[in-house]
């Protein structure tokens, strides 16, 4: 590789929505730098999503000890990055920044957050509160680049799930069950798209219930009754995924459910969820990592939004719906199972505000407008 060619280093340690939602600013660097060499710096867990993102040569992982640091200074020095974003500006990603010995390091100064460690870097963006408060987050990732004097020139996200691991989730989920005939609506019976042939088969629905916060989960009964009618009204074939320590929530939807629902109980690779997503209609879930990364393979979301700022946080493309109780909600009070926070998203229960309803006709519209798959 020539000397001129840029060698980026992009620090990110955590989380998995977080990482994934810097695609815009890896297809932008692409973009202008075609032949720059794209490093991506982060925790283990979420490195293996990096591989979907096809601007991205390759990842580094954080030392898991104390043990592993100089191993891993060694290799950061001998990669020669000409430049460093850092996203984080903490106390570690600003030594780690300093010691790449990188000409060029740039990193945020916030209207609100302390610009920390000034000498780990050579350049920076001023972010308003303002600004942070009411773009996505992506606009906010974005800005960074104009520390580089790089145009945000790409405002989409865009993971590409291996052929390998769409071949072992097909093998799971089968054929569709129940098809209907193509000119059929999963919406009730409208008149059929023009071009369609054969049968339409049914459509799918993936369920995926989880948290980080256990104040932002929607009661188990109120998806098992949204579910129900998927199944009774709508046709659709309804399945749920949920992370290991998330299993007794698919398990009590499946308590309350009255129609049969299939529980995806294997533990996937991030690979092989993402090809997992790819295959659905739709996607039903919360705010989360997995909200992110299904609107980046391209499969509509429904979002259920708590009192989080749904401005930065919302799936980004088309066809995705964002519900959410109308902000500042009133409060639950004695419904509430432990005391909430209003100030706090992570602990306020904002969430429960909404109806199974609401959350029924939204997936209802979203399957209506899906493209016509045949079985």
């Amino acid at each position: 590789m020539a000397a001129a060619t840029p060698r980026i280093l992009v620090i990110r340690r955590r989380y998995l929505g977080d990482v994934v939602l810097l695609g815009s600013v890896f297809a932008s660097l692409r973009a202008h730098w075609p032949e720059a060499s794209i490093c991506v710096l982060t925790e283990a867990a979420y490195a293996e999503v990096l591989g979907l993102n096809p601007d991205v040569a390759h990842a580094l992982v954080f030392p898991s000890s104390v043990t592993g640091w100089p191993r891993f200074i060694r290799t950061l020095r001998a990669a020669r990055f000409t430049h460093v974003l850092d996203f984080d500006n903490n106390d570690r990603t600003a030594l780690v920044t300093r010691l790449s010995g990188a000409p060029v390091r740039v990193t945020y100064d916030r209207e609100i957050n302390p610009f920390r460690h000034r000498w780990a870097y050579t350049g920076s963006a001023k972010i308003t509160n303002a600004f942070y408060t009411s773009e996505h987050i992506t606009e906010t990732y974005l800005a960074l680049l104009s520390a580089l004097g790089v145009p945000a020139s790409v405002r989409t996200v865009r993971l590409v799930p291996r052929v390998t691991d769409r071949d072992v989730v097909r093998a799971l989920l089968g054929p569709a069950a129940a098809p209907s005939p193509a000119g059929a609506s999963a919406a009730g019976g409208s008149a059929p798209r023009a071009g369609s042939v054969g049968v339409r088969r049914a459509p799918r629905v993936l369920v995926h219930p989880g948290s980080r916060s256990p104040f932002r989960i929607w009661p188990a009964e109120r998806f098992a009754a949204v579910c129900d009618r998927l199944q009774d009204e709508l046709g659709a074939q309804v399945f749920l995924v949920a992370g290991p320590g998330e299993q007794a929530l698919v398990r009590a939807i499946r308590g309350h459910a009255q129609s049969h629902l299939v529980a995806l109980s294997q533990r996937f690779s991030v690979g092989q969820f993402a090809a997992l997503l790819a295959e659905f209609d739709v996607m039903l879930c919360h705010d989360s990592g997995p909200m992110h990364v299904a609107a980046s393979v391209g499969t509509p979301v429904v979002a259920l939004f708590g009192s989080q700022n749904a401005a930065i946080w919302r799936p980004l493309g088309p066809r995705h719906t964002v519900l959410q109780t109308p902000l500042p909600c009133t409060c639950l009070g004695a419904a509430a199972p432990d005391p909430c926070v209003p100030s706090d998203s992570y602990r306020s229960y904002c969430v429960r505000k909404l109806e199974p309803d609401l959350v029924f006709s939204a997936l209802r519209a979203t399957l209506a407008d899906a493209p016509v798959r045949h079985a």
